[in-house]
Parts: C-alpha cells; structure tokens; sequence
C-alpha cells in the first residue's frame, strides 16, 4: 500500500471513525445543535468555529490539489459565515465532512513521489508535511471539540 493511501485512510479516520483515537468529527457533532455549536464557553473558541477552522484549510489544499493557488490566510481561518439556525449549522458539518472526504480522495492519488516536491512554495515544506499537518492539526482541534462539548453538557445538567 502506498503512503498515499495511508495519509488518505488516516484522514477519513480522524472524520469518520476508525483511528487509534477512537473519536472522529462525524460521531463528536451528531446531535449537536446550532445553539450548541455557538455556544462560547470561558473564552474558548466556539465548537462552529473550530469545525470551521479545521475545514478552512482542507478547502485551501483541495483548491491546490485541482490546480490553484494557495489562496488561505491564517488571519482569515477563524471567521465563519453566521449561524443562526440549525440548517446553518448542518449546512457547516456536511461541508466538513463532504470536503475532507474529496481531499482524502484526492491525497489517495497522488503519486507518491509529489509528496516530496515543494508544496506551492518551498517555504511550506513538501505536500507530506501539508497532508501530515492537516491531519495532526485536525486531531488537536477536535479533541478541543471534545472537550467543549463535555463542558456545556455539564453546564446544562
């Protein structure tokens, strides 16, 4: 199996099950709900804004891998469009989920020799550390969900 495929598996696991963590984004946010998901709580970021962040850099890298720039600016990443609704909210967990499933599509076939070429720039790094850190970076966000969701569930007993 290539590391192609492996990257691409250990992506879908952090979103839909199967990892060593045995906690994914598509388990962590079913039920949650638009309140819920806008709910800021001691100054955390909200579990809408981390799902939004997360997200935010899988759609810049899939733009890349269709053959784009790279159009994402880390100042930008926090700022998701209103959610004022639960449609709204539902509306940010299917893209999450649909756009991570195209981006693991995509990192499956890549060949692997890309991994080692320069990712837009050289002061990136190679697509293995862009692939690599989206996973890490994603892993660190949604345990924050997790916990965060852990405290409004106390907070409303």
């Amino acid at each position: 199996m290539h590391l192609t495929t492996h990257l691409a598996k250990h992506l879908r696991d952090v979103y839909t099950g199967g990892n060593w963590a045995s906690v994914n984004f598509k388990d962590t946010l079913a039920g949650v709900t638009w309140q819920q998901a806008t709910t800021q709580v001691y100054g955390l970021n909200t579990i809408a804004t981390l799902v939004f962040h997360t997200n935010y850099y899988i759609d810049a890298v899939i733009k890349v891998f269709e053959g784009g720039p790279l159009d994402a600016k880390d100042l930008h990443s926090f700022d998701h469009p209103p959610i004022n609704a639960q449609e709204d909210w539902d509306r940010m967990v299917s893209k999450s989920l649909t756009d991570a499933e195209i981006f693991a599509a995509l990192v499956a076939q890549l060949p692997e020799d890309k991994l080692w070429e320069p990712f837009t720039d050289e002061k990136y790094g190679n697509y293995y550390r862009n692939i690599q850190g989206i996973i890490e970076h994603t892993h660190y966000h949604l345990g924050q969900i997790v916990v965060i969701k852990k405290i409004l569930a106390a907070q409303q007993q």
